[in-house]
């Protein structure tokens, strides 16, 4: 009888635990999977989809399935510096970004507070823990803020964070919004999760001190990758007694 794809998905989570199959190995191609197994194509990627939905495989385009490496969790302490891997302990991340120009649109003016058709700049934001994808951001900074040495692509993390002019002096006030929810179809191919794992959002607007609105940022973090630490300080009055 053949195997059906929660025996198939038993199987090979056997190996995987195991270590029969190791972290970073790539699977045999699905059509020679699907024939040892003597099932059909779509049934062996039933299987590989459970098991890519529990965080033990992940599919990269146009090179296979591969056993997932442990990914650790970082610590986000929120504010500016989010994808800094200064910024997270015992982690080595290395962030990839990519710069657009465009108009606002959308949720966009109002997070700006900007006319429509307002010339921005966006950052897209990738962080990887070795070759696996750890999260994502867009955070979009007014064009006239925009140093020119931030434009283009392939930017390195340091000459990216050079290039904010947010940084220097830091915002005066930031506003973040966090809630928990389905990724979305672009996050589920970026960030190579299940569409069934729930992700972080946070939508992160950043101010100076005129009230000016200098960057809008827009973070997602798999669940099961990230921790979320907030701190509240509370100011303590002391008053001076007459004698």
């Amino acid at each position: 009888m053949a195997a059906r794809h929660h025996d198939i998905a038993d199987d090979l989570r056997h190996q995987i635990t195991t270590g029969h199959i190791k972290p970073g190995e790539r699977l045999p191609p699905e059509s020679g999977l699907a024939g040892q197994y003597k099932v059909s194509t779509a049934t062996l990627r039933r299987a590989l989809g459970a098991l890519q939905g529990e965080g033990l495989v992940e599919k990269i385009h146009g090179k296979g399935n591969f056993v997932r490496r442990p990914l650790r969790k970082i610590a986000y302490v929120g504010g500016w510096g989010t994808l800094d891997p200064r910024t997270a302990a015992d982690t080595d991340l290395r962030v990839t970004v990519r710069t657009t120009a465009m108009g606002a649109r959308g949720e966009l003016t109002a997070l700006l507070r900007v006319p429509n058709g307002s010339p921005l700049t966006e950052f897209l934001c990738l962080s990887y823990e070795g070759e696996s994808p750890h999260s994502m951001a867009r955070i979009y900074v007014p064009h006239e803020m925009t140093s020119p040495a931030a434009l283009g692509d392939g930017l390195s993390c340091a000459r990216a964070e050079a290039s904010f002019p947010v940084l220097r002096p830091p915002p005066a006030e930031i506003r973040e919004t966090v809630s928990a929810r389905l990724p979305t179809p672009e996050e589920t191919s970026a960030l190579r999760i299940s569409s069934a794992l729930a992700v972080l959002a946070i939508t992160r607007v950043a101010a100076d001190t005129t009230g000016r609105v200098v960057e809008a940022a827009l973070l997602v973090f798999p669940g099961d990758r990230v921790d979320a630490v907030f701190t509240t300080h509370h100011m303590i009055s002391e008053r001076k007694t007459q004698g």
